[in-house]
């Protein structure tokens, strides 16, 4: 009887959400949203919002399912905090205070290739898309946070930002690549059952999913995932405010299928 390894490859190259409890250092926990895409089957992308925007309304007007928040940005006028590329062209941003936006990591689409990187090593005119976040969480496999080191400058920096983000745990969003996988992730916190997580502990769980680099999205009250359409994650303000569609965010990453 002969085989049809179609509806198979269709299995694999379905998206899963797992939502997990990791049990954190102190013996705390937090809920860990991740979101999995087949390299083979989906395509992301950087995207733009033409107004702050909850990226789940978002998501409902353009037909997205799947999307992740994307990078940091300065309030009351809502522009991108850090460089912003589409398509090869830059959009309005603010940068990161130098020399911080030399080294500071991006998310780079190009050709369907995701790519986690150090914004020095992307070169000066990079293809495609270009999102600046960070820190960078994980690297070949490996930790890339270092306690007590302040490798990009996010805590000298800390005065762009509504608090130092290395300091202490929080809602956090972050992108990684794990193999022929894409992973989403946000976390929940500020409520006795949801501690929150550092930057430590998100790039921990990470390698424990199999990440090879991971980035840090925005996260606080911004951590936003979107998955089949609806978000996933409870993004809470400080003193747990639930913020029921999450906070108007002005970029993402966005997922489609091939």
């Amino acid at each position: 009887m002969s085989r049809n390894p179609l509806p198979i490859r269709r299995l694999r190259a379905q998206p899963r959400l797992d939502t997990l409890r990791p049990r954190l250092p102190d013996g705390a926990r937090s809920t860990l949203h991740v979101a999995r895409f087949a390299v083979e089957a989906w395509t992301p992308r950087v995207v733009a919002f033409e107004r702050p925007t909850q990226l789940v309304r978002w998501c409902r007007a353009q037909g997205v399912l799947h999307a992740v928040v994307g990078g940091f940005f300065l309030r009351p006028d809502y522009l991108p905090l850090g460089e912003l590329r589409i398509a090869g062209s830059v959009r309005p941003f603010v940068a990161f205070d130098a020399p911080w936006g030399d080294v500071r990591a991006c998310v780079h689409v190009a050709s369907a290739r995701l790519r986690i990187a150090s914004r020095q090593v992307l070169g000066a005119e990079p293809p495609g898309d270009m999102l600046q976040a960070g820190p960078l969480l994980v690297l070949d496999g490996r930790r890339a946070i270092v306690e007590g080191e302040d490798r990009e400058g996010f805590a000298a920096g800390a005065h762009q930002f509504d608090s130092d983000i290395t300091l202490g745990r929080y809602p956090r969003a972050a992108l990684a690549v794990a193999g022929e996988q894409l992973l989403a992730v946000a976390c929940d916190g500020r409520t006795r059952r949801d501690a929150g997580m550092t930057l430590a502990e998100v790039a921990d769980a990470l390698i424990e999913l199999g990440a090879s680099e991971a980035l840090n999205l925005d996260g606080g009250g911004s951590a936003s995932l979107v998955y089949g359409g609806r978000l996933r994650n409870r993004p809470r303000e400080q003193h747990g405010v639930d913020l029921l569609d999450g906070r108007p965010v002005v970029t993402a990453i966005a997922f489609e299928a091939r």
